[in-house]
């Protein structure tokens, strides 16, 4: 009788076993079926790396938006680096022509302020019939001596166009270096290539040559954002 009893009590503690397993089992597999899911939302179906590549279809950048699905695309993208780069050298002359522009404004101003004292001091010299006096020593020392270099504080109008300028280079400049955190080879390369054109084509500029001239042949160049 107690034979049947645990016969009868093993053969229904069986049953509710595999039961209990096929649950858990089940339970494992959606769990793993929803972190493989999970992963796949997080990544798709892009190729990127942290190490240098040459991924070309499937690559991303910046955003999944940004989704490489065609050589097609590639290419216009290599293109469209290149010409980022571009743009910046573009920017960086850009700064550097308005900061001359200021200057002779400035330069300009200065000196038809000065020629108009000049001409109200010799008109007023010729009513007086008072004849000009010869420049003293004091006068041709100073002549032989050049006067120290004048500073110039642009205005805020000014100041802001130069801040603006300045805030669109460091915006490309830190694109780039976005794109260049991809390690992708031929992005990398494009990014030399922009440089290259961009310097030739705006860095292209005549020097002041003797007399002290104070303009550098060859500026110095950054490691990430110039």
């Amino acid at each position: 009788m107690d034979m049947s009893m645990s016969g009868m009590s093993t053969g229904s503690a069986t049953p509710t076993m595999a039961m209990a397993m096929s649950t858990t089992g089940t339970g494992m597999a959606a769990m793993a079926s929803s972190t493989g899911m999970h992963s796949m939302s997080m990544g798709g179906s892009c190729k990127i790396s942290m190490l240098w590549n040459w991924y070309t279809v499937d690559s991303c950048f910046i955003a999944k938006s940004w989704h490489i699905t065609s050589k097609g695309m590639f290419a216009g993208s290599c293109i469209g680096v290149i010409l980022l780069v571009v743009v910046l050298e573009f920017l960086r002359r850009a700064g550097k022509e308005y900061d001359r522009f200021i200057v002779s404004q400035h330069t300009r101003s200065l000196a038809s302020s000065n020629g108009a004292v000049t001409a109200s001091t010799s008109s007023t010299s010729s009513h007086d019939g008072a004849k000009p006096k010869a420049p003293t020593t004091s006068a041709a020392a100073s002549a032989c001596h050049p006067a120290p270099q004048a500073t110039f504080r642009p205005n805020v109008l000014q100041q802001a166009i130069r801040a603006l300028l300045h805030m669109l280079q460091f915006a490309v400049a830190y694109f780039i270096m976005l794109l260049a955190m991809y390690y992708n080879g031929y992005i990398i390369i494009c990014i030399f290539i922009g440089a290259y054109i961009g310097y030739f084509i705006f860095g292209w500029e005549s020097f002041k040559v003797g007399g002290g001239a104070s303009d550098r042949l060859q500026e110095e160049v950054t490691v990430c954002c110039g």
